[in-house]
């Protein structure tokens, strides 16, 4: 039900010194950038416009008062999925520990976490 690897997500204290660093210092790109006014904002940044990874940038204060369970400490792996609702169903019918389906302005994903409380994130593409 994975089709690939889509983002890591990386938890920051400083959003635009993280941007800085990944764009001056290491020539990525911006893919995208938003922010809903709100204190959800997120830059996601790669190689290149065509690269089919991306690192996403998260304010890691915000992250923490919306989502107390993840580790911030490392980054999260963003899958994509063909097919959100199916793969949703399949890991709750397995007794996989799974977050809330939800619409966020990028789309709808939700979180699972491994035996070991890991937590992953899945959203549809």
């Amino acid at each position: 039900m994975i089709s690939k690897v889509g983002q890591i997500m990386v938890y920051v204290n400083n959003q635009d010194a993280a941007k800085e660093f990944w764009t001056e210092k290491l020539g990525f790109v911006v893919i995208s950038e938003m922010d809903n006014g709100e204190g959800f904002r997120f830059i996601e940044v790669a190689p290149s416009q065509q690269s089919e990874t991306s690192i996403v940038l998260h304010n890691k204060e915000f992250v923490a008062k919306m989502s107390p369970e993840l580790n911030l400490g490392t980054p999260s792996l963003m899958f994509n999925s063909d097919n959100l609702d199916q793969f949703y169903s399949d890991l709750k019918n397995k007794n996989v520990t799974v977050g809330e389906l939800v619409t966020m302005p990028f789309g709808r994903c939700f979180n699972f976490a491994d035996d070991e409380s890991n937590y992953f994130a899945v959203m549809e593409k």
